[in-house]
């Protein structure tokens, strides 16, 4: 296996920019998530990898030797795509050892290296069939099965469980995950679930607009978001915002919505007093309280939906939608008030021009965009 390097590469066609210099060393073994929106440009750059798209500037480097301009046979990479793309033909033995055949591998080679695959992959028993025999995930484990035979430097996966339904993605992410972890193979996987994203990464790389807003852990990006746009792409449900004005005093500090609400943050001295601000709260970082117990305010009750394990309850706070995530099942009825209370050391202050998050005092390491 092998690092990959991407030092300063940009993307464009015509005069329409795609990419605009991303710079990203993913580790010898690491299993790296691209994530984001529809359009944000991280097919573009596994494509740009794969050599499937020219680099239009910048420079590709895999196990240390620049790529730019070798073609996708020559660099010792394998692909998963969204559609399987198995020959219908073949069986799944043929689909599987076709790479091999074209490099003339010895036929001992090829049934070796099938059978200890169909052995990692569950698909001893299915040889012998078609694709159209196959269902879903089993056509998926094909294409990977496909992909692992060559024994490349590197594995680039392309939405490969968008097809799925979401229990059979469920499973996918565990198999894909468990294989990872047994050939410690360098693999670049993009998605726009930010599920897969959290819990199949080493490391998420967060795309938008053709830029790489934030590079971490799963749980740095969960905790400690650069920005609003990874803070509200992150999490299911999604974080909540309501914009307001900063003021401290002291150690304490609050802001004060456009209503006149006013709740405790923590101090930061990245924020200025009467600066506008954003709150960032998600779901499960706010408690609905009783009257006085805790600092808190009232909300009112619009919505209750009712999960099983959990609640989740959707207040007017201020005029602007938030939601609660709950693990106890609250007696509340639509339309009325509730008392709720933000927990200060999981909230988020953003500036509100920039977008940018502004650190608490209390955080020796702040998060910043890459």
């Amino acid at each position: 296996m092998a690092s990959i390097e991407i030092t300063n590469a940009r993307k464009s066609y015509g005069a329409v920019d795609v990419l605009h210099g991303i710079n990203l060393d993913i580790q010898d073994g690491e299993f790296i998530v691209l994530v984001g929106p529809s359009g944000c440009g991280k097919s573009t750059l596994l494509r740009m990898i794969a050599g499937l798209e020219e680099i239009t500037s910048g420079d590709i480097a895999i196990g240390g030797n620049v790529v730019n301009d070798l073609q996708p046979k020559d660099r010792d990479i394998a692909m998963v795509f969204q559609s399987y793309a198995l020959y219908p033909h073949m069986t799944v033995a043929e689909n599987m050892s076709y790479a091999l055949t074209l490099r003339k591998t010895a036929k001992e080679k090829v049934s070796a290296a099938i059978d200890n695959v169909a052995g990692i992959l569950g698909l001893n028993a299915l040889l012998q069939r078609r694709p159209k025999a196959l269902s879903g995930g089993q056509r998926q484990r094909v294409a990977m099965g496909r992909a692992i035979v060559r024994q490349p430097q590197a594995f680039l996966f392309d939405e490969p469980l968008s097809n799925l339904d979401a229990r059979l993605r469920e499973q996918m992410r565990t198999e894909i995950r468990k294989l990872h972890r047994r050939l410690g193979a360098t693999s670049v996987y993009v998605t726009h679930d930010q599920i897969e994203a959290m819990t199949m990464a080493d490391r998420i790389v967060a795309m938008y607009d053709g830029i790489v807003q934030q590079v971490g852990t799963p749980l740095e990006i969960y905790d400690r978001p650069a920005n609003i746009f990874v803070a509200s792409f992150i999490g299911s449900p999604a974080m909540n915002f309501l914009t307001g004005t900063y003021q401290a005093t002291g150690n304490s500090a609050a802001m004060t919505l456009d209503d006149g609400t006013v709740i405790p943050v923590l101090a930061t001295p990245n924020a200025s007093n009467g600066q506008k601000v954003t709150l960032g709260a998600r779901p499960e970082h706010i408690d609905i309280v009783e009257n006085g117990s805790v600092p808190s305010v009232t909300a009112n009750v619009d919505l209750i939906e009712p999960m099983g394990l959990s609640t989740l309850v959707h207040v007017t706070l201020a005029g602007k939608p938030v939601k609660i995530f709950t693990l106890a099942r609250p007696d509340l009825a639509i339309d009325s008030t509730v008392q709720i209370a933000f927990n200060m050391d999981k909230t988020h202050l953003f500036d509100s021009e920039s977008e940018l998050r502004l650190p608490p005092a209390s955080e020796p390491h702040s998060s910043q965009p890459v």
